[in-house]
């Protein structure tokens, strides 16, 4: 046992290190141009894995080992991270809070575990967290896409976008208090897609996280390739988010535009 969550078997050396290769490939992939775009059906996930320690069901860091391949041996100097996993990404945030080369942006639940991501933790002013509370759905998750993330990321103007795709604000999920849809998922994932053909030439990678309820999670992974191959949704069994309404963030969102000079 490495915490109260995260234990290895005899398997799990291998298994983390084709999980960390398969993101590692999928990068050099986009980048050298025989792929368009990529998402990573990958396992253990990889965001709440610190420099030092694995930790929240996380061995390796995929996304960041990708990032920091990208940088050192692929050349590039501004690389982003968008986290839309329910837990807030404290690994990837660790292991780049004073770099300049990085953007880290995430929405997640808060306070929820691991405890962390609350909207003054800015690092070298390359983190922005959207610690949204529970019971948020399409409507408040689009509004931070549109208001904060995609005005960070013009801003930025990455090489490439790293994905962390957790499915966990999804409202059937068993473990976190979100409302989002899959429809919801379709639209951030658009709308990323969308940023990453205008700002880096479509490279973006997508990596998968959390999720603990199957047909929210595989629908939900379904709808970000109907993003990625510009298709339009596919209806799925879970159909729509209850019909509530949902907290008001807008004091929240304004608040981060001005900490981060967005607005």
């Amino acid at each position: 046992w490495l915490d109260v969550d995260t234990y290895v078997v005899l398997g799990s050396w291998a298994a983390a290190l084709r999980s960390a290769g398969g993101v590692l490939a999928a990068t050099d992939a986009v980048l050298a141009g025989d792929l368009d775009s990529a998402f990573c059906l990958v396992r253990p996930p990889g965001h709440h894995s610190c420099p030092s320690r694995g930790m929240g069901f996380c061995l390796f860091n995929n996304v960041a080992i990708a990032a920091m391949h990208a940088m050192e041996r692929r050349g590039l100097s501004r690389v982003a991270f968008v986290d839309f996993d329910v837990h807030h990404g404290n690994g990837t945030q660790d292991a780049f809070w004073a770099e300049p080369r990085v953007l880290y942006f995430s929405t997640h639940q808060f306070p929820f575990y691991p405890g962390t991501g609350n909207w003054d933790e800015t690092g070298a002013g390359n983190t922005v967290n959207v610690p949204l509370p529970r019971g948020c759905g399409d409507i408040e998750y689009l509004a931070a896409y549109e208001r904060v993330c995609a005005p960070a990321l013009r801003r930025f103007r990455p090489e490439l976008i790293l994905v962390s795709a957790g499915f966990d604000a999804h409202f059937a999920d068993p473990l976190a208090l979100e409302l989002v849809s899959t429809r919801g998922y379709y639209e951030i994932a658009k709308l990323l897609t969308s940023l990453a053909d205008e700002l880096c030439g479509g490279r973006i990678v997508f990596a998968l996280e959390g999720g603990y309820d199957h047909t929210a999670i595989s629908w939900s992974v379904h709808a970000c390739f109907d993003a990625l191959l510009g298709s339009d949704f596919t209806p799925d069994p879970l159909g729509d988010a209850p019909a509530v309404r949902g907290p008001d963030i807008s004091a929240l969102l304004e608040r981060i535009r001005e900490t981060h000079g967005l607005a």
